[in-house]
């Protein structure tokens, strides 16, 4: 098998993140449903929201809600600087494909990570939240956090916004 053949192999094997920051945590999630990475920009607000949704954002005519990954997963908020970010994700729910954006501090990288690498979720109890993971990896001595975007909304939210804003 030739070089190249040996690396595409490999490669096939592995799945892509893009990793992103969220204070001195490590976060990433399937490449496979980033739709984009646009810069910070207001929203607009919808009333009767829970506090992690910013608002919305009309992207080419498609209505996105858009989460704040700190206040969603109850981090200490900051403020929005020149590296925040809002990923645009493709997301599954029962109904079928939906778009919504998650604002994050930075993004990182694009890792590639062999599915055997992959740790579950530990059982942190009752205290912590653990239904938006789908793993744990270590990159570099650092611990990255596998997020599930299916599950960063729940479908009556994400019903509840569309609703709201249409």
């Amino acid at each position: 098998m030739s070089a190249e053949n040996s690396l595409n192999a490999r490669n096939q094997d592995q799945t892509q993140f893009l990793s992103f920051t969220l204070g001195d945590e490590d976060y990433g999630v399937n490449i496979l449903r980033v739709q984009e990475i646009r810069g910070w920009e207001e929203v607009r607000e919808i009333p009767n929201t829970p506090d992690y949704i910013k608002g919305v954002l009309n992207l080419r005519n498609t209505v996105v809600p858009i989460v704040d990954l700190r206040i969603r997963f109850s981090l200490e908020s900051c403020e929005y600087k020149a590296t925040t970010v809002i990923i645009v994700l493709s997301v599954e729910k029962n109904d079928g494909a939906h778009v919504m954006g998650v604002v994050v501090d930075a993004v990182s990288d694009v890792l590639n990570i062999e599915p055997d690498k992959i740790k579950t979720a530990p059982n942190f109890g009752a205290k912590i939240n653990t239904k938006y993971m789908n793993g744990m990896v270590m990159v570099n001595d650092r611990m990255v956090i596998l997020l599930d975007a299916d599950k960063l909304l729940d479908q009556d939210e994400l019903s509840a916004i569309e609703n709201i804003s249409s």
